[in-house]
Order: C-alpha cells, then sequence, then structure tokens
C-alpha cells in the first residue's frame, strides 16, 4: 500500500486558500479534500509493516508539541507543480518530519534522504505549454489564518481517478511546547 504521514489544513484555511485562487483553465486544480502537507512520503509499504509503523509514529506524534502554522506564498517546482508555502513554527514543524521519518527507518521501510520543504500542491500543468509563473505571481502575497495543526494522519494513497485519501490513523501530538518554536507571527 501506498502512504505517506501529512497534516491537513483545518477547513477554515482550506476555505481561504480556495477563494484565494487564480482562475485559469491551464492548470488542473488539486481536489481541496486532498489538500494537506507531506511530512514523510512513505512509499509502498507492505500491510505487515503497518502496526509497528503505527506505533513508532504514535511516540514521534507524542514527543512533538502542536505546532502553529498558516498557509502563505507560493511558487511551482519546475514547470509543472503549483504550490503554496506554509509559515509559522517551520522548525518544529521540520523536526516533527523527520521524526516521522525516523520511525519509518526504524520499521524497516527505506526513507529518501531529502532536506524538508513544507509546501501545499494545488494544482499542476495541464500540458507543456502552460506557465506557472502567473499564477505563483498571483498567490505570493497570500497569507491566510492560522491554525494549530494538533496531530499527524497515516494515510493511504488509492490512485484514481478519482484519487482517494484515507486515513489510517490518526496521531495527536501530545509533546512538551517547543522552546525553539517562536512566535510564528
Amino acid at each position: 500500500m501506498r502512504l505517506f504521514v501529512a497534516v491537513d489544513p483545518p477547513d477554515e484555511a482550506a476555505d481561504s486558500l480556495r477563494a484565494a485562487l487564480p482562475a485559469d483553465d491551464r492548470l488542473r486544480w488539486s481536489a481541496p479534500a486532498q489538500w494537506h502537507l507531506t511530512l514523510a512520503f512513505l512509499g509502498e509499504v507492505a500491510a505487515p509493516a503497518l502496526p509497528e509503523l503505527s506505533e513508532r509514529l504514535a511516540r514521534a506524534a507524542g514527543r512533538s508539541a502542536p505546532v502553529r502554522l498558516r498557509l502563505a506564498g507560493a511558487g511551482h517546482f519546475g514547470r509543472q507543480v503549483l504550490w503554496v508555502g506554509v509559515d509559522g513554527h517551520i522548525a518544529a514543524l521540520a523536526r516533527l518530519a523527520d521524526r516521522c521519518a525516523a520511525a519509518a527507518r526504524r520499521s524497516g521501510i527505506p526513507m529518501e534522504e531529502r532536506r524538508f520543504r513544507p509546501h501545499l500542491t494545488v494544482a499542476r500543468a495541464r500540458g507543456r505549454g502552460a506557465d506557472l509563473r502567473g499564477a505563483a505571481r498571483a498567490l505570493s502575497a497570500y497569507a491566510g489564518p492560522w491554525w494549530v495543526a494538533a496531530d499527524v494522519r497515516l494515510v493511504r494513497s488509492h490512485p484514481g481517478p478519482p484519487l482517494v485519501h484515507e486515513a489510517l490513523a490518526t496521531l495527536p501530538l501530545t509533546g512538551p511546547p517547543d522552546a525553539g518554536a517562536g512566535t510564528g507571527t
């Protein structure tokens, strides 16, 4: 099964972003129900690994405090992916992502070594000629409402169409406050 660990923006944040998206029929917009901030992409995981993975992810979440965030700014990866950025306690979010990746590795799941770049994918180009720069510029000054991420989800991705994300576990962030998190304002 294809798995990832994510933080979901609350409805208020998703509604605010949805209202700010520019109209552009050259883009294939992601469904807001699928919006998430990926902390760790686990790829294909065999079902027998799931109990240990879930247990280790629960411990990682239990060592992490809730994180104050908002969606803000935008950019693109190459010519294909338009994303909205994240503002707030990014260092704490990165530590949480590291803990989730470590939990996966300790469960025997090979993880790619890559720098954590918090973002929310909002669209993909429909064709090779699509130019994402205009849409990224239109969203560059966007700053949504603040929220506190209080849990992470272990999610199974069922390829589409339609793409379906199934939550296998919701794990509360119950660790002590992060002294290095700052105000996030």
